[in-house]
């Protein structure tokens, strides 16, 4: 029989390749997704993406939706809390689950941080995409006719305009050396909005470009018609 598992869904192109390997993997079956999204601003995490977005997702994919909700000033102890509030609520749906697969590629510090959070509710942690070459992961995305946007730029690490481009060959191809294709060291984080996973692509126009913590360059995602 196989496994349930959560997937850690940011709504970005790792997050997706994730999400097919597991659908490939008879060892699993996709029980849901799970999301931080910061209560505050209705916006996923880090990604800054809308969680209108976020639901039309996980509305076009069928899987259901677990939310972590946070407060924009939140600590450790607030984010273990409604972590554990989400895994939980999961559990309640799907008895068995106990295990959260994640996107993650090679930072081994973030990996450990995961598989600890994780045993301390009696869950683990599995990666389907660790250790994979990250060009041939971002050329394979590509190449497979998954469209993203780039939502989210550290410009510490890439520069401003990069924000707001679509993450296809051109773009890889532009990225200065050093530049992890697939934005593994933080550099930028996606949106995807079409591809073999998607019934149909998500319409999606671009907004107000915003600049946060003197760092990071987001750009608002709508979806096409909305305010």
């Amino acid at each position: 029989m196989s496994e349930p598992v959560l997937l850690s869904w940011s709504g970005g192109k790792d997050a997706t390749l994730t999400l097919e390997r597991l659908l490939a993997d008879t060892r699993y079956r996709v029980a849901g997704l799970l999301t931080t999204v910061t209560a505050d601003y209705g916006r996923i995490a880090m990604h800054g993406v809308r969680r209108s977005i976020l639901h039309r997702q996980a509305a076009s994919l069928a899987l259901p939706l677990y939310v972590a909700e946070l407060a924009a000033d939140a600590d450790n102890d607030a984010y273990e809390t409604a972590f554990a509030h989400a895994l939980a609520t999961a559990r309640e749906v799907e008895p068995e689950l106990a295990t959260v697969a994640f996107g993650d590629l090679f930072l081994a510090d973030v990996r450990a941080w995961r598989e600890a959070q994780l045993a301390r509710h009696g869950w683990r942690g599995v990666f389907p995409l660790w250790g994979e070459d990250t060009a041939r992961l971002a050329q394979d995305f590509v190449d497979r006719g998954y469209r993203a946007i780039l939502c989210c730029v550290d410009t510490r690490q890439l520069a401003a305009d990069f924000c707001g481009r679509e993450y296809d060959t051109h773009l890889l191809e532009d990225l200065p050396p050093g530049v992890d294709p697939c934005g593994e060291n933080g550099e930028f984080h996606t949106c995807v909005y079409a591809g073999p996973l998607w019934p149909e692509p998500l319409a999606l126009t671009q907004g107000e470009r915003v600049l946060r913590d003197g760092r990071f360059q987001y750009v608002d995602l709508l979806e096409r018609g909305a305010a």
